[in-house]
């Protein structure tokens, strides 16, 4: 139960950053959608495609379907309470990565994959959906630029296992890694951390 309790919660919070990109970038209400959609099941896809669930889990659970309508639909609706666009869509954006790196971890564990290979397909999970709304609005995918995105996922999902360790409390696991996802990445552009260039000084 809990488990699909933060599948959600990184659903809503992946399909508002869609809505805000769409938004920001003036489509119609049907790109909106298609948007949020791809946000929030993206990543989701490609980590039931890899371990082979057939079919992927939106197509079998309308509650994915429903909360994504739900969640775009009131994120347009409060559109003009939400002040400052980006920093929403950070704040949304990350809070998805955090939700999303634990479920990919947990699916993986479930599969009886390799703790490695968890790690890799929850940081996948986080940030693929990401990478397809970028693409389809024209820009490059924060996942290949200087900012720090897919390295709080993996420091989350090292701590995962770590905690496994010592803990015993599943849910206590969940909700520590994921926030250790979230604290990282506020940081890195609270401080403005970043991988180092190889193109120099020049930005991307």
């Amino acid at each position: 139960m809990f488990f699909q309790v933060v599948d959600i919660l990184g659903t809503i919070a992946f399909a508002i950053s869609g809505v805000l990109v769409a938004l920001d970038k003036r489509m119609d209400a049907f790109g909106v959608v298609i948007i949020a959609f791809v946000t929030a099941v993206g990543g989701g896809t490609l980590r039931d495609v890899m371990v082979g669930i057939h079919p992927v889990s939106w197509m079998t659970n309308m509650t994915y379907v429903y909360v994504i309508l739900g969640a775009a639909f009131f994120a347009v609706l409060l559109r003009k309470q939400i002040n400052y666009l980006r920093r929403s869509l950070f704040l949304f954006d990350t809070i998805g990565i955090g939700l999303y790196t634990v479920v990919g971890i947990e699916t993986g564990i479930v599969a009886g994959l390799h703790p490695i290979i968890c790690i890799a397909l929850g940081t996948m999970t986080a940030c693929f959906g990401g990478v397809i709304r970028d693409i389809l609005c024209n820009e490059i995918p924060v996942i290949f630029r200087k900012e720090i995105y897919a390295t709080p996922c993996i420091l989350g999902g090292f701590s995962y296992f770590l905690l496994r360790e010592f803990v015993a409390d599943t849910n206590f696991i969940f909700v520590i890694a994921g926030l250790i996802v979230i604290i990282v990445r506020l940081l890195a552009v609270r401080f403005k951390i970043s991988l180092p260039s190889l193109y120099g000084a020049e930005e991307f």
